[in-house]
């Protein structure tokens, strides 16, 4: 098709495969943001700039393309190398897109059109990125608000949009990240519907891992599974995060499947697994973890530990609702968890002792859960209007301390490992060690852990589970006893919970 020519109709199938551009999600996150912008700067515009394209090296290949988050979010732009604009006084939303050399259409295909880009993202209007200046002066917005603010997850700045400003006009860069980060944090109906279609991708994978695992002898042989369903079931060709297809003792490496440890290991019979993966669905996260045995049986170990995990998990789904801090969804998780393990004679002692005393934190490093949406750890755990950071070991690496809204996605993950330097340094602490069955403990050096995560959305009266999968022992050892059919059906164009061949 020659430049120039892109045309799109109602009655043309989506070309581009699954799945479309939601334009109404993006405009309604604009209105959102204009909304809560006209209360402090009614008489501003907002810049930003899309994600660009990153070469390995000093090398002509690129990393497969992730559009910047914010960017994401207000346009769901997927291309490279476009700014937005928004004007809060009257919602206004233009994008500017790159001129584009003439043998682009040769090696990358028809060269998009502003009328093209206009229609396909649900915009005001397109023009050209050397005509922001001109725009802009147009507009004679009071401010120009750029993006700039720190990610408390990363501890990365985003730095703001790289524009020359020929025309001097006032620039913010304080106003606009605080808030659309907020925004972000309450997420509207459409932006649960792509969570819970990246999530129903994911567990269809998920399902289809467990009765397929005694053909694997690798752990990245998982990993190739978990991807090739949800790519050829959803049409999901990313996942969220790197892929933890973790097994035995790897199962105590909580960020397990990176550079250094990539899914590598042999996979034996007698091994716990804890695979920790995820889809994107129109660049919205999932982020599951299910644990199981290898043999499809539990072990009377196995079962202690994964039943510990459960209690703590049913737990916080049973209690998180509105107006809950979520510091103490982790606390009361813990004392669950602690309480089982000295049911189990694992431990002994008074559980409030413990956790005071930190052995949740030797146990479960972690966090309960974090915010989800566009990033697996969304934005907004620590803003300047929210409950700050923790100081306590055992809670300082809780990724937020919000209380509780209707509308918060996050994730629900407890967990229990055996991570060797931690026992070793519990068991060397007279305030720890005195809590711990020396002998029984043994027991487990080398089990791994386990780790059992859902995704959530807070509802008015609770909360509501967009990741269901078998969950109790018996569900788990009753759905790895059914023949794995090997057949994997694509959703169709409405894009309905997927299921696997029947």
């Amino acid at each position: 098709m020659p430049s120039g020519d892109i045309t799109s109709t109602d009655n043309e199938e989506n070309v581009e495969g699954l799945p479309p551009v939601p334009k109404e999600v993006h405009a309604k996150n604009r209105n959102k943001l204009v909304g809560r912008l006209k209360e402090v700067a009614p008489n501003s515009v907002v810049l930003v700039q899309g994600g660009y394209l990153i070469n390995h090296y000093n090398t002509d290949t690129v990393y497969q393309y992730r559009q910047e988050s914010y960017f994401l979010w207000l346009f769901g732009v997927r291309e490279p190398g476009f700014y937005g604009l928004v004007e809060v006084k009257t919602g206004k939303s233009v994008l500017f897109i790159p001129r584009l050399p003439e043998e682009y259409a040769t090696w990358m295909g028809p060269i998009p059109t502003p009328a093209f880009v206009t229609e396909k993202y649900g915009v005001s209007e397109t023009f050209y990125i050397d005509q922001i200046d001109d725009v802009l002066s147009g507009l004679c917005p009071q401010s120009v608000l750029l993006l700039n603010g720190l990610n408390t997850d990363s501890n990365l700045e985003i730095k703001p949009a790289d524009f020359p400003n020929r025309s001097g006009l006032a620039v913010n860069t304080s106003t606009l990240y605080p808030i659309i980060s907020e925004c972000r944090v309450v997420k509207s109906p459409e932006e649960i519907e792509l969570i819970s279609k990246a999530c129903a991708i994911s567990c269809t994978a998920h399902k289809y891992v467990m009765q397929a695992i005694t053909k694997c002898n690798f752990e990245y042989q998982v990993e190739s599974l978990f991807k090739n369903s949800c790519y050829f079931v959803g049409g999901s060709r990313t996942t969220a995060y790197t892929n933890n297809c973790s097994t035995g003792c790897n199962c105590s490496i909580l960020h397990y499947g990176d550079a250094g440890a990539p899914n590598s290991k042999q996979i034996l019979p007698g091994d716990m697994c804890l695979f920790d993966m995820g889809a994107s669905h129109s660049g919205y996260a999932s982020d599951i973890t299910i644990s199981f045995p290898v043999s499809g049986k539990f072990t009377e170990e196995q079962k202690t530990i994964y039943e510990a995990v459960l209690g703590a998990r049913d737990a916080v789904i049973n209690s998180a609702r509105p107006g809950v801090s979520w510091v103490d969804m982790h606390i009361l998780a813990n004392k669950v968890m602690l309480a089982k393990l000295t049911e189990a004679g694992i431990l002994n002692g008074n559980v409030d002792e413990m956790i005071e005393a930190g052995l949740s934190g030797i146990l479960q490093p972690h966090g309960l859960g974090h915010l989800l949406g566009i990033d697996v750890h969304d934005v907004g755990g620590y803003l300047s209007n929210t409950p700050q950071r923790p100081k306590q070991s055992y809670l300082k690496n809780l990724r937020t301390a919000r209380v509780l809204e209707e509308g918060i996605v996050l994730t629900i993950e407890p967990g229990c490992y055996f991570i060797e330097p931690l026992l070793d340094k519990a068991l060397a602490d007279e305030n720890l060690s005195k809590f711990i069955n020396k002998d029984e403990i043994t027991k487990y050096r080398g089990f791994g852990g386990v780790r059992i995560e859902d995704v959530v959305v807070i509802t008015k009266t609770g909360c509501i589970v967009l990741s269901p999968l078998p969950r109790s022992v018996e569900e788990i050892e009753a759905w790895m006893k059914q023949t794995d059919k090997g057949c994997l059906k694509p959703l169709d164009k409405h894009y309905q919970t997927p299921v696997i061949c029947k």
